[in-house]
């Protein structure tokens, strides 16, 4: 594989699997598109699968939308039960400011939640400009949001595992 085309998140070593494989990991994804969100938590659930995590391992919690997503990432890192959560949903831009503050607001919070707890929050929000994008970016290939997402969660669990 060339440089830049994602390798690194797909490639896990015998011990890394074994580790992952013993984890418990969260999928929580905004439901504002439901058919979006399906496919962004099946990708995820492939990408887990693709870092050893056994699908009973992944638990999934719904919220409204992307702007909910740094409340409920705190609520599940808090209970100290998940070595990382995928946050998960797409913000289609509209006619108003309100894509801007949403997009901001969700990854914000997602990354305070992961730098107050400890615990790792992947940014896995689709913020585009239109259905055709967001389609492009849930749609099980390598540029599917789910999927990795579930593998930088993965990655970063085992960072904290090698630095702890």
């Amino acid at each position: 594989m060339a440089d830049g085309d994602g390798a690194f998140l797909e490639q896990f070593s015998d011990d890394e699997v074994a580790h992952l494989a013993e984890q418990r990991f969260a999928v929580c994804a905004g439901r504002y598109y439901e058919d979006l969100a399906n496919r962004l938590a099946d990708g995820a659930d492939a990408g887990f699968k693709l870092a050893g995590v056994p699908i009973g391992s992944v638990s999934h919690i719904s919220v409204p939308g992307a702007y909910e997503l740094p409340f409920s990432a705190k609520l599940l890192a808090e209970t100290g039960d998940f070595a990382g959560v995928a946050c998960l949903g797409v913000v289609i831009r509209g006619e108003t400011d309100h894509f801007d503050f949403v997009c901001a607001e969700a990854a914000r919070g997602i990354q305070d939640v992961q730098l107050q707890t400890g615990v790792p929050c992947a940014f896995g929000v689709i913020t585009c400009d239109s259905m055709d994008q967001a389609l492009a970016r849930a749609g099980g290939d390598k540029r599917d949001q789910g999927r990795n997402s579930a593998l930088t969660v993965a990655r970063m669990a085992l960072l904290k595992r090698q630095l702890s």
